[in-house]
């Protein structure tokens, strides 16, 4: 019986939904994480009675036809780039981006990977430096006698030396954009890589046009809504009971069928 394929297709499919529900839920409070959703798409039809055929000799045509669906399938997870909350924490190394733009650092294969998570830190060297150890690009070194570490809206890195009352600039943060941020890949520890469908990387200067603006002290929150993917989670589960259902009713009336023919 086809409807016992087509409820399994909606059950693999509110599974599918559940877990990237459940995936947003656990990272509410992972700095600069970005949400998922599951888009889904019907698949093919067979066409019992085509629409649009000829009814009869006279040429009366079929308003209507009798199309049988095959269930559902998964086409893909977009990930939703919208902006999160700021939250302060007053630490000289926490940046946070208000805008368009990523942080890129430089990986130990000589690749680059870009994120949203401005949790830095200092390394041995005195480089700003991601929690693991990856140096944010440019890098920048902070000498070991400086004080007063301040970053501005446009990325500009300065330090007080000794012997001086004046602010030294020592180094520039960059941001990278994308054409289609929706594109790149996640790859774990907050970060993305490019690829074909991202586009290019474009760098920039903070507080340009077409970047957004670098905040001090700051980070940027996960844009996930408690509230919203409670309510969708509640969703998935009844349309997964409900598929459940169709499958347990089919299996009966399979049985009653062979039961008839015995």
């Amino acid at each position: 019986m086809q409807a016992l394929h087509t409820a399994a297709t909606g059950m693999a499919a509110q599974e599918l939904n559940v877990q990237v529900i459940s995936n947003n839920i656990a990272n509410l409070r992972t700095t600069g994480f970005k949400k998922q959703t599951a888009a889904f798409q019907d698949l093919i039809y067979e066409h019992v009675r085509r629409v649009g055929a000829q009814a009869s000799e006279q040429g009366t045509i079929l308003p209507v036809g009798i199309d049988l669906g095959g269930g559902v399938k998964t086409v893909g997870t977009p990930r939703s780039m919208t902006q999160g909350t700021l939250s302060q924490t007053g630490n000289d190394l926490d940046l946070a981006i208000g805008g368009e733009g990523f942080f890129k650092v430089l990986m130990p294969d000589g690749t680059f990977h870009y994120t949203r998570d401005g949790t830095f830190q200092m390394d041995n060297q005195g480089r700003i430096v991601t929690a693991q150890g990856n140096p944010v690009q440019p890098t920048i070194t902070i000498p070991n006698n400086a004080s007063g570490i301040t970053v501005n809206a446009q990325g500009q890195v300065s330090v007080t030396l000794p012997g001086s009352t004046n602010s030294t600039v020592i180094g520039q943060i960059q941001l990278t954009k994308f054409i289609n941020k929706a594109g790149l890949q996640p790859v774990g520890n907050n970060e993305f890589t490019d690829t074909p469908s991202s586009g290019p990387p474009q760098d920039g200067i903070a507080n340009a046009e077409g970047f957004g603006t670098i905040t001090q002290g700051s980070l940027e929150q996960a844009n996930v809504d408690v509230v919203s993917e409670m309510s969708d989670l509640i969703a998935a589960q009844r349309a997964y009971e409900m598929n459940a259902k169709v499958v347990s009713a089919a299996d009966q009336m399979m049985q009653s069928t062979t039961a008839l023919f015995r």
